[in-house]
């Protein structure tokens, strides 16, 4: 990670936007961001949830609905007023939703997906312009372990997350040769509101599921404000993160994410190792020239 001398190569303090700041990691973030004398604008769709973080530093404390085009827009340019400019953009807004898929309620989805997904999308697009005017700034977007490891009774939530992941990935590929930073932020169980006042529950019960994702769902409620993981520590982990010289593209929060993910990553090559033979003769066949070129364009990207 970073030392004193290797911090985000901006002028200044640089200035964090952060969504979903009224509880958990975001609130946290937002503490320790002001605490290390960085300006921050910290949001919450209810702003008076937010507006003690101003006794931290130097913060800009704003309404936000990430599914508010112009909500967004007059965060965005009334951030750019005060402070000149947006250095690192974390997007932190999200809810969850728990069911098994054929008992999700299509409306709870779309809630859902608009928030977590094309919420984060609209703060993209609307932060991107300026940072690539100055050729420089840090996107971080919140996934989960969920994004790379699907579990039961939470199926449309890993969804919108294996959206964040894909849409992560391509982005960082296209901005970070106009000098643009992008990570994803990868946590597994943590002592927020993820499994209380901001998730949601199917009113349809299958009694098929009930032993699989009806447990576990029940299971996660179960030790909600018991997880092991410690929202201080993620956001200490995080800022450092961004200040480090070379920032990772993924960022893997809690003992339990770091398992699942390397278990997930053993698995997959197992299988494919497996079918090895198969997924190769699916293509037409191909002289050695074109094998070459074919194994360099993928290296390459």
């Amino acid at each position: 990670m970073a030392t004193a001398n290797s911090k985000l190569a901006i002028t200044g303090k640089p200035v964090w936007f952060i969504t979903g700041c009224s509880t958990g990691i975001g609130r946290e973030l937002a503490k320790h961001v002001l605490e290390c004398g960085y300006r921050a604008v910290v949001t919450a769709r209810n702003v008076n949830d937010v507006i003690d973080l101003a006794a931290y530093g130097d913060a800009l404390a704003l309404k936000l609905d990430v599914t508010d085009q112009g909500q967004i827009d007059a965060a965005i340019k009334e951030a750019e007023k005060k402070f000149g400019s947006i250095d690192v953009l974390m997007n932190n807004a999200g809810i969850c939703y728990f069911s098994s898929v054929e008992e999700s309620e299509e409306d709870q989805v779309r809630r859902m997906f608009e928030i977590n997904v094309f919420g984060l999308s609209r703060m993209i697009h609307a932060a991107l312009p300026g940072m690539r005017k100055r050729r420089k700034g840090f996107i971080v977007n919140l996934s989960c372990i969920g994004g790379l490891r699907s579990f039961p009774s939470i199926g449309y939530y890993n969804a919108t997350k294996f959206a964040v992941e894909g849409l992560s990935e391509a982005l960082w590929q296209e901005v970070e040769p106009l000098g643009i930073k992008v990570m994803l932020v990868e946590p597994s169980g943590f002592r927020t509101g993820w499994a209380g006042r901001s998730a949601n529950e199917s009113k349809r019960q299958i009694s098929d599921y009930a032993s699989m994702a009806g447990a576990w769902s029940n299971q996660v409620h179960a030790i909600s404000g018991r997880q092991p993981g410690d929202p201080v520590r993620a956001a200490h982990v995080i800022v450092k993160a961004t200040e480090s010289l070379n920032p990772p593209h993924r960022l893997l929060l809690g003992n339990n994410a770091y398992e699942a993910a390397t278990k997930k990553l053993e698995e997959m090559r197992k299988e494919f190792s497996a079918l090895e033979m198969v997924s190769r003769m699916a293509d037409f066949p191909m002289d050695m020239q074109g094998q070459t070129a074919w194994a360099a364009s993928i290296s390459r990207r």
